[in-house]
């Protein structure tokens, strides 16, 4: 019996360490698109803009520590730009910290890949991080609205956080009608474009389109984290809430 019990027991560790290494693997296998930027032009105001550091930083450090591997593109290529505002000690957070002090990751951000070069079947999900620059480039970027719809029609992740997901503007499902249509959705409130004295400057006021476009669109109080999921769209209201986009992000692809 005892000798049963032994034999039964080491089974089941051996069961446990094989899930554990199969979960592994599962997490390693995870292939992540990152699309960013390259519009670097805060409309006529002569100042500079980009990406947001937290909204890209924050995701990324939480998707790698879990194994997954991410891909960084831009519709240019290269250098993607930062915004200023959001490299500044007053923005900062654990995330931004740990990235200015990753060469690796600075280098990747420094050598982005063309989003035209970008295929979703080799990939498990994509993620966009806000900063003003997508209202400029990425809305109207076709090889970004063809990978988003192909994302979509394989009923994979798509994950957009703050300003992001302006770029689902001219998106649709395989049927024609618009992706965000009936869709539980957040992002960057017209009361937060305010308070950063944008509202006049950007050419998309995202809340305002998104209404009209038929999303269900909610938002909280301004700067409070805030993330809605309906089926495989993930949204972000704002910079705070771009770790919990990343988490749901992670649940949807384990």
């Amino acid at each position: 019996m005892a000798s049963g019990c032994k034999e039964a027991n080491h089974q089941n560790a051996k069961e446990v360490v094989s899930e554990g290494l199969t979960n592994i693997k599962k997490q390693k296998d995870m292939n992540i698109l990152f699309v960013l930027t390259s519009h670097d032009k805060l409309g006529d105001t002569g100042k500079k803009t980009g990406f947001w550091v937290e909204e890209f930083a924050s995701p990324y450090y939480t998707l790698l520590d879990q194994g997954a591997k991410i891909t960084i593109a831009t519709p240019k290529g290269g250098a993607a730009p930062i915004d200023p505002s959001s490299d500044t000690p007053d923005a900062a957070t654990d995330a931004t910290k740990r990235y200015d002090s990753d060469a690796a990751a600075k280098e990747k951000i420094a050598n982005t890949k063309r989003l035209a070069d970008m295929n979703p079947d080799d990939f498990d999900a994509v993620f966009y991080p806000g900063g003003h620059g997508p209202l400029w480039d990425l809305v109207n970027d076709t090889n970004s609205i063809a990978l988003i719809e192909k994302f979509n029609a394989q009923k994979k992740p798509i994950a957009f956080v703050c300003h992001a997901p302006a770029v689902l503007k001219d998106v649709k499902n395989a049927d024609g009608s618009r992706l965000v249509k009936g869709k539980k959705m957040t992002g960057f409130s017209n009361q937060e474009e305010a308070a950063v004295g944008l509202t006049d400057v950007v050419p998309v006021l995202l809340e305002n389109m998104l209404i009209e476009h038929g999303a269900l669109y909610s938002n909280v109080e301004a700067w409070a984290p805030y993330v809605l999921q309906d089926g495989n769209l993930i949204t972000g209201q704002n910079p705070a809430s771009s770790e919990l986009v990343a988490e749901k992000l992670l649940e949807s692809l384990n």
